[in-house]
């Protein structure tokens, strides 16, 4: 785009924001004449003259209702123009003094008005019951700001009303309101998890023909579980989401497919860092799952927990507190994970170390073998660098046929090989450099070979 038109696109942009965030600056005055002062006048409506910037475009084309154009604006207030409510709050009581029903608080860095749920119901319904009542149910099962977590209300202490939590919103809508696109998060103590993705294709991926037909069930449902949902409106009947173990050994393909399942649905794949996510403290693992939960809602994300054994695994038998309240987490996950909407993925080393109440509601139960001779020999062919040759004593089949190991020793095995290659300024990868990389990936793993050209 040339600049003078990303110029234009700018100064349309900003003028729709302005004249959005002025509509919200006079429906607040709005507000406050009529409870404050007790001015009878007009309740201010919204005009845009386009619907260019990506804020007026979410707003055109999701028909958000009058309310919810109100608890959006609000929401991005502090994010955009931190100090409007102060202003206007201010110029009503100039002396200061507290305005409790407006609601409100401030933040630790930030020193303007963050608005609360009472911000929302004061500003809408005023001090009408019967409308901030109906406001509260709407917020809480009408509104699809909130159905679809783009909106919330942060939790709150134990016996204060829920409505004084902050009216938040989601980053990643934060992110496409303001800027026109998503951030994805990244790994942090809120959201334990990151976002893996794959250069290869699903050539690359080598498996037994069963395995791989398994795999094509997961894509067809990625593909096509909206129109089997609603447009053959199966939704009432089929409970939400889809959930799959992988299981089998280390280095078999379970991450890899993972990884090509969101490359061509184009879908995000996060895998849960479960360090972060376990907690000893009684309620925190819940608290921290519930939170991925929430984030991963409505987002078409896969999530992806390796490793899984260490929070789905088998409940325990009664013996102390501890056990009591690690079978309480298993329940609460199982709750969850069963409520998910989108893909949930569980990848284990057993199949039988995973809790038998999430085996039973598992859509598929994939088994990841270690690649036959004939898988490996392919794997060979496909991981080693096309452009370089090999010694003439080298056969691949031979080597395939004799050294067992998965996909991903091998990949060690050619990458040991290729940088001995390059370091001894050889144009031809040698036999040596093979036999030498199986034999430190067979230590690796406590095993014991006889290595021999």
């Amino acid at each position: 785009m040339p600049m003078s038109n990303i110029a234009t696109a700018n100064t349309i942009h900003k003028t729709e924001t302005q004249t959005l965030f002025q509509y919200l600056e006079d429906y607040i005055k709005y507000r406050l004449n009529v409870e404050f002062r007790k001015e009878k006048i007009e309740l201010p409506t919204l005009h845009l003259n386009s619907v260019q910037s990506p804020l007026a475009v979410f707003i055109n084309e999701n028909q958000l209702s009058e309310a919810e154009v109100i608890l959006l604006l609000l929401a991005l207030a502090p994010h955009i123009n931190p100090a409007l409510l102060q202003q206007i709050v201010s110029s009503y009581f100039p002396d200061g003094g507290q305005f409790v029903t407006f609601g409100g608080v401030t933040g630790k860095s930030h020193r303007g008005i963050i608005p609360t749920g009472e911000t929302a119901l004061y500003i809408i319904a005023g001090n009408n019951l019967n409308e901030r009542l109906a406001l509260m149910d709407y917020m809480d099962s009408g509104s699809s700001l909130f159905k679809d977590k783009i909106l919330y209300i942060e939790n709150v202490p134990k016996g204060e009303p829920e409505m004084s939590g902050k009216l938040l919103i989601d980053e990643e809508y934060l992110s496409l309101l303001i800027l026109g696109k998503i951030s994805k998060p990244t790994l942090s103590q809120n959201f334990p998890a990151s976002l893996i993705a794959t250069e290869l294709e699903w050539e690359d991926l080598v498996l037994q023909e069963k395995t791989l037909n398994q795999i094509h069930e997961i894509e067809v449902w990625l593909k096509h579980n909206e129109v089997l949902l609603h447009q053959w409106n199966m939704k009432s009947k089929i409970k939400p989401g889809y959930r799959v173990l992988f299981y089998g050994p280390p280095g078999t393909g379970k991450t890899l497919t993972a990884s090509l399942l969101g490359k061509y649905t184009n879908r995000d794949v996060y895998r849960i860092d479960l360090s972060m996510v376990i907690s000893k403290y009684i309620g925190e693992t819940e608290k921290n799952l519930s939170s991925l939960f929430d984030k991963a809602t409505n987002k078409d994300w896969i999530l992806f927990f390796d490793e899984a054994d260490a929070i789905f695994g088998k409940r325990t038998n009664v013996r102390d507190a501890h056990d009591k309240y690690a079978n309480q987490e298993v329940s609460y996950l199982l709750q969850r994970i069963e409520a998910h909407p989108g893909l949930v993925i569980l990848a284990s080393n057993f199949k039988t170390n995973i809790d038998a109440a999430f085996t039973r509601r598992f859509q598929s139960i994939i088994e990841f073998q270690l690649p036959g001779a004939p898988e490996r020999l392919e794997l060979w062919k496909n991981i080693l660098p096309k452009n370089i040759s090999l010694e003439e004593e080298i056969s691949l089949d031979e080597i395939s046929k004799k050294y067992a190991i998965t996909g991903a020793n091998i990949v060690n095995v050619v990458q040991y090989a290729c940088l001995k290659t390059i370091a001894g300024n050889n144009e031809e990868i040698k036999l040596n450099y093979l036999l030498e990389g199986l034999k430190k990936e067979y230590v690796k793993e406590g095993k014991t070979i006889s290595i021999s050209r």
